[in-house]
This record gives structure tokens, sequence and C-alpha cells, in this order.
């Protein structure tokens, strides 16, 4: 494992680091693999608009292009509220704050969905930034970088926990060591930028945080 600086505060990609977001895309487009085809449609187009649209409007033309059932958009915004936070998140974030370690959450959003979402989590943040927020989407810096402001912290202090792979250099880019949450298992494809550590439970967060 890398040595870094002693962690101060740390900041969660939201949807799939805390969250398990896939289970409830997966349920609106009625199948697994409708669902991933949905995201990995949406996540182009979030990725490569860069300055925030809404939220609901790049789902919406997702599902378009990835020719799930019309109804799938409104039925993933429909149940939010249902989503559930991977198992062993409530435990470990409970730790961290007992400990006074300030938590925040970047999510790739609108600011109403992220609230909510942030709400499933079951702990209080020091800092909730949507890139509706910001008006960029991650891995743009400007998302990152508004979290880090909220919290008043130095990046090099504050770890941020990866969800998926494009917040890995997103949040290096504007100096925070990144521990990437890989709960699916994805392969590291070699980048400038490396995670600290990379685990499929958020458990090692308990000794990386002293």
């Amino acid at each position: 494992m890398k040595q870094i600086a002693p962690v101060e505060a740390v900041v969660f990609d939201l949807l799939t680091a805390l969250l398990d977001s896939w289970s409830l895309w997966n349920r609106a487009a009625g199948s697994e693999a409708d669902g991933l085809r949905w995201r990995r449609a949406y996540l182009e187009l979030t990725y490569g608009c860069g300055a925030y649209r809404p939220y609901e409007d790049l789902v919406h033309e997702a599902a378009d292009q990835a020719g799930v059932v019309a109804s799938a958009a409104q039925a993933l915004t429909a149940h939010w509220n249902s989503l559930q936070p991977w198992p062993e998140a409530p435990r470990v974030l409970r730790d961290l704050t007992a400990r006074d370690v300030p938590l925040g959450v970047v999510t790739n959003c609108s600011t109403i969905l992220g609230r909510q979402a942030a709400d499933r989590v079951g702990v209080r943040f020091a800092a909730v930034v949507t890139s509706e927020d910001t008006g960029y989407y991650k891995p743009r810096p400007e998302p990152y970088r508004a979290a880090l402001d909220r919290l008043g912290t130095d990046p090099a202090r504050t770890l941020f926990v990866a969800g998926s792979p494009a917040d890995i250099p997103g949040a290096a880019g504007v100096g925070m060591p990144v521990f990437w949450h890989n709960r699916a298992g994805l392969p590291f494809v070699a980048d400038r930028a490396r995670p600290l550590l990379i685990a499929d439970t958020l458990d090692p967060l308990v000794e990386l945080v002293p």
C-alpha cells in the first residue's frame, strides 16, 4: 500500500462506492443485461458532456440509445428512494463518524436526487456535492474541488473513495489520494493516476483512516 499523509476527511462517490445503484438501474430496465447496456450509454453521455445537462435528460437519452423500455427512465427516478447502501457501508461510516472524521459525497446527478440518495446511506455528511451544484460532471475537477472547499480540507489529506474507474484520475487530478472500492471486480487499466488501494469492500477504510 502506498504511504499517504494522515487522513483528515473522506469523500465518497455516492451512487457506486456507497450505494448499490446498479440493482435499481437493472430493475428499471427489466433485466441485468439491459441495465448494464443502459448505464454504459449513460456514462458515455455523462463523461462526454462535461458541463452539466439535466441528469434526468441524460438518463432518458441513454435509455433511447440503449434501446431499453420507454418507461425505464421514469421508473429509475420514481423508485430512487429504494436505493440501498452496500451492506458494510453504514457500519464503516459510523465508525469514521465516531472518530470525528468529516465525511462528504460527490455525485453525478441532480441536487434533489443527490440529497435523497445521500439520506439513504444512514449517516450525516458534512458536504453533499452534486454535478448540478457545480455545473459540471465528474471526472471534471470542479465537483471534487467543491467538496474540498466545503470541508475546508487539504487535498493531500482528504481521501477519495471511488466507485468507478473514472473517479481515480478525476480525484487524483486535484491532489486527493484515492481508494477504489471496486465492487464489481473490474480490471485496473494502467494510467498516470493509480489508486493507493483497490478492494471489493469498504472495510479497509477502518485501517486507512486512523
